[in-house]
Protein backbone atom coordinates (compact mmCIF):
# COMPACT_ATOMS: atom_id res chain seq x y z
CA UNK A 1 0.00 0.00 0.00
CA UNK A 2 1.15 3.60 -0.67
CA UNK A 3 2.62 5.45 2.08
CA UNK A 4 3.34 8.82 0.84
CA UNK A 5 0.80 11.24 -0.52
CA UNK A 6 2.74 11.58 -4.20
CA UNK A 7 2.66 7.47 -4.71
CA UNK A 8 -0.87 8.00 -3.55
CA UNK A 9 -1.68 10.40 -6.54
CA UNK A 10 0.45 8.17 -8.67
CA UNK A 11 -1.82 4.95 -8.31
CA UNK A 12 -4.92 6.78 -8.97
CA UNK A 13 -3.17 8.55 -12.36
CA UNK A 14 -1.97 4.89 -13.64
CA UNK A 15 -5.26 3.55 -12.46
CA UNK A 16 -6.63 6.53 -14.68
CA UNK A 17 -4.06 6.01 -17.53
CA UNK A 18 -4.69 1.62 -17.53
CA UNK A 19 -7.92 2.29 -18.60
CA UNK A 20 -7.58 4.56 -21.27
CA UNK A 21 -5.24 2.53 -22.67
CA UNK A 22 -7.06 -0.45 -22.89
CA UNK A 23 -9.97 1.52 -24.38
CA UNK A 24 -7.69 2.34 -27.03
CA UNK A 25 -5.94 -1.19 -27.36
CA UNK A 26 -9.51 -2.51 -27.90
CA UNK A 27 -10.59 0.23 -29.88
CA UNK A 28 -7.55 -1.11 -32.42
CA UNK A 29 -8.47 -4.42 -31.84
CA UNK A 30 -12.19 -4.15 -32.92
CA UNK A 31 -10.93 -1.89 -35.85
CA UNK A 32 -8.97 -5.21 -37.31
CA UNK A 33 -11.19 -7.32 -36.69
CA UNK A 34 -13.93 -4.96 -38.55
CA UNK A 35 -10.98 -4.66 -41.55
CA UNK A 36 -10.27 -8.67 -41.67
CA UNK A 37 -14.24 -9.06 -41.81
CA UNK A 38 -14.16 -6.63 -45.37
CA UNK A 39 -11.18 -8.75 -46.87
CA UNK A 40 -13.14 -11.73 -45.65
CA UNK A 41 -16.62 -10.01 -47.74
CA UNK A 42 -14.43 -8.84 -50.76
CA UNK A 43 -12.70 -12.21 -51.30
CA UNK A 44 -16.13 -14.29 -51.46
CA UNK A 45 -17.46 -11.77 -53.99
CA UNK A 46 -14.46 -11.77 -55.86
CA UNK A 47 -14.74 -15.82 -55.83
CA UNK A 48 -18.47 -15.61 -56.79
CA UNK A 49 -17.31 -13.03 -59.73
CA UNK A 50 -19.36 -10.00 -59.14
CA UNK A 51 -19.05 -6.70 -61.25
CA UNK A 52 -18.63 -4.35 -58.11
CA UNK A 53 -14.51 -4.95 -57.20
CA UNK A 54 -13.79 -1.74 -57.38
CA UNK A 55 -15.81 -0.67 -54.98
CA UNK A 56 -15.00 -3.43 -52.31
CA UNK A 57 -11.20 -2.44 -53.37
CA UNK A 58 -11.55 1.12 -52.35
CA UNK A 59 -13.62 0.06 -49.27
CA UNK A 60 -10.44 -1.90 -48.31
CA UNK A 61 -8.49 0.90 -48.60
CA UNK A 62 -10.10 3.42 -46.69
CA UNK A 63 -10.29 0.62 -44.17
CA UNK A 64 -6.70 -0.30 -44.07
CA UNK A 65 -5.75 3.35 -43.84
CA UNK A 66 -7.90 4.03 -40.84
CA UNK A 67 -6.43 1.11 -38.89
CA UNK A 68 -2.87 2.04 -40.16
CA UNK A 69 -3.91 5.47 -38.61
CA UNK A 70 -5.19 4.24 -35.04
CA UNK A 71 -1.99 2.18 -34.59
CA UNK A 72 0.31 5.24 -35.63
CA UNK A 73 -1.73 7.28 -32.99
CA UNK A 74 -1.05 4.47 -30.49
CA UNK A 75 2.44 4.29 -31.03
CA UNK A 76 2.52 8.00 -31.00
CA UNK A 77 1.06 8.14 -27.55
CA UNK A 78 2.82 5.55 -26.01
CA UNK A 79 -0.03 3.01 -25.96
CA UNK A 80 1.84 0.08 -28.14
CA UNK A 81 5.50 -0.44 -28.62
CA UNK A 82 6.87 0.47 -32.05
CA UNK A 83 8.09 -3.37 -33.24
CA UNK A 84 4.20 -4.07 -31.91
CA UNK A 85 2.78 -1.58 -34.38
CA UNK A 86 4.83 -2.31 -37.41
CA UNK A 87 3.66 -6.14 -37.21
CA UNK A 88 0.25 -5.37 -36.92
CA UNK A 89 0.36 -2.54 -40.16
CA UNK A 90 2.66 -5.55 -42.07
CA UNK A 91 0.24 -8.09 -41.58
CA UNK A 92 -2.50 -6.32 -42.34
CA UNK A 93 -0.77 -5.40 -45.65
CA UNK A 94 -0.29 -8.54 -46.37
CA UNK A 95 -3.56 -9.68 -45.44
CA UNK A 96 -5.50 -7.14 -47.67
CA UNK A 97 -3.12 -7.07 -50.78
CA UNK A 98 -2.30 -10.72 -51.61
CA UNK A 99 -0.77 -10.25 -54.48
CA UNK A 100 1.81 -7.26 -54.05
CA UNK A 101 5.17 -8.58 -52.95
Amino acid sequence: MANTKSSKKRIKTNKRNRIQNNSYKSLIKSHEKKHLSLIKASSEQTSKGDEDTSNSQALLRASFSSVVSQIDKAVKKNIIHKNTAIRKKTNLFKKTFPTVN
